[in-house]
């Protein structure tokens, strides 16, 4: 009699705990990879181009700077001390070196190092923004609910009308036209809030209200408008049939979906107030950085012009760059994280 062979244990699929893990971290992994790449390759364009900022400036910037009855003595030795004389790919390389020690170089103006004159202009500039950024989102998000919420399901045609062109208009403003506006109504005609920057809270509000009205409007209707197409989703209905009340449907379920995208655009409306507080700076005659550079693109000094040209760029790739964690975070789903 034959000898019966035991048949093979059948093949389990059972994967170990940590190789799990690791195919489920491989996402965030790729993710990593490719945002830090990419924040690598935009921050050495970003430096280049600003050092060929004074490369590509037609003529002599040290003549353009001092003026054209400034001694030749003078002007070659300050083209000396700035390093010009030296061939490009030389003071490439010194322009890197001192980039990674912090050294942004020497105002021509004011024989100051750049890195100084921007660390007692920077913190103004951010007050501005920071506080005019938590204004838009404090107004935007909360009237772009409502009016969503009164407006589904195609009621109240008049009041979504006057969303809409109230909205349309306040954005097409420019800042510097309301912040003019702000000044001759509430600081020349009624004399509520002082004309230029000074002590007090009340200095704050009309350049903040000229940067947040036109975000804000951006803004609101951006939310709205995903509100709305999260209102008529599959979930919502389902969370309706379970009689949830309307605060945990609207806050708990319909809210965070809907703010994805009011969160990308929230980072770049951020970054590019940061840069629009330079009209408004000098309308309110404000210390910061959006008046400096004028100043400075004035008196030709190209050395800070270029240093604060890379505090603007770099601030907005890392805004780009936290705003894209947020959104993984936020919403594993996405192709964000996924990448």
């Amino acid at each position: 009699m034959a000898a019966t062979v035991p048949a093979p244990a059948p093949a389990t699929s059972a994967v170990a705990p940590g190789a799990r893990a690791g195919v489920r971290g491989i996402p965030w992994l790729l993710f990593a990879r490719h945002r830090l790449g990419r924040f690598v390759v935009s921050l050495w364009v970003l430096v280049t181009t600003a050092f060929l900022m004074i490369q590509l400036v037609p003529g002599d910037p040290v003549r353009a700077s001092l003026g054209l009855t400034a001694p030749a003595e003078l002007v070659e030795a300050r083209r000396q001390a700035l390093g010009l004389d030296d061939p490009v790919w030389v003071q490439y390389g010194h322009y890197l070196g001192g980039l990674f020690a912090g050294d942004l170089g020497m105002s021509m103006g004011s024989d100051l190092p750049v890195s100084q004159v921007i660390g007692d202009r920077l913190p103004a500039t951010l007050e501005l923004a920071v506080l005019a950024f938590a204004v838009v989102v404090v107004v935007a998000i909360p009237v772009g609910v409502l009016s969503a919420v009164l407006t589904r399901g195609g009621r109240r045609r008049g009041g979504e009308l006057a969303f809409t062109s109230v909205s349309v208009l306040l954005a097409a403003v420019p800042e510097f036209l309301v912040a003019v506006g702000l000044v001759a109504l509430f600081a020349v005609r009624l004399g509520w809030f002082p004309v230029a920057a000074g002590d007090g809270a009340s200095a704050y509000v009309l350049p903040v209200v000229a940067m947040a009205v036109g975000p804000a409007a951006v803004l609101a209707r951006i939310v709205r408008v995903e509100m709305l197409s999260v209102l008529g989703a599959d979930f919502i209905r389902t969370a309706r049939a379970k009689r949830l009340p309307a605060r945990a449907v609207y806050l708990r379920h319909a809210l965070p979906n809907a703010l994805t995208a009011a969160l990308t655009l929230g980072g770049l409306m951020f970054t590019s107030m940061v840069a629009g507080t330079v009209l408004v700076e000098n309308v309110f005659a404000w210390p910061g950085l959006g008046s400096t550079i004028v100043s400075s693109i004035l008196e030709k000094d190209y050395p800070l012009v270029r240093g604060i040209v890379l505090v603007y760029g770099i601030g907005v790739l890392l805004v780009n760059l936290t705003v894209d964690v947020l959104l993984a975070l936020i919403d594993p789903r996405s192709t964000i994280r996924e990448s």
